[in-house]
């Protein structure tokens, strides 16, 4: 199960850092629509995002360091969720660019309560990891048995 486990989340991971990577100006927009951040953080933040994700994802392939990086994991999840959050509290309709994308949007078209159910069903996914990071197929588990 943690090995479903594993590549599943690691999926989520690849998929929302290659959407990404690809035109980084994009994702720093998606950044600076939150208005959280000082425009200072936003670039480094939106570039270097993409690239945490798919080394979440490639650390999760291999089975590396799994509890660690789900611990990480549910860090990022919840950041996410809290930025959602406040973007909705606050009334600011924005696309959330977790895949992409991401910039203002009509107000009939926001789905935060689906984006914040989508993060919570990941953030089992971590617990999962966090409670029970062995699995087969793995470097953790290669590591162990030397």
């Amino acid at each position: 199960m943690s090995t479903a486990v594993r590549l599943g989340l690691a999926v989520v991971w690849a998929w929302a850092g290659l959407a990404k990577v690809s035109d980084p100006e994009a994702a720093a927009q998606a950044v600076r629509v939150y208005r959280i951040l000082p425009e200072s953080l936003v670039n480094p933040i939106g570039y270097g995002m993409p690239f945490l994700e798919l080394a979440l994802a490639l650390l999760l392939v291999v089975g590396l360091g799994t509890r660690i990086v789900a611990v990480i994991s549910g860090v990022l999840l919840l950041v996410y969720i809290a930025a959602i959050a406040s973007v909705w509290a606050r009334g600011i309709a924005i696309d959330c660019g977790c895949f992409g994308g991401g910039g203002a949007v009509a107000a009939s078209q926001t789905e935060y309560w689906q984006e914040i159910l989508r993060d919570c069903g990941f953030l089992l996914l971590v617990a999962w990891l966090v409670w029970r990071p062995k699995s087969r197929l793995s470097l953790d588990a290669w590591l162990v048995d030397q």
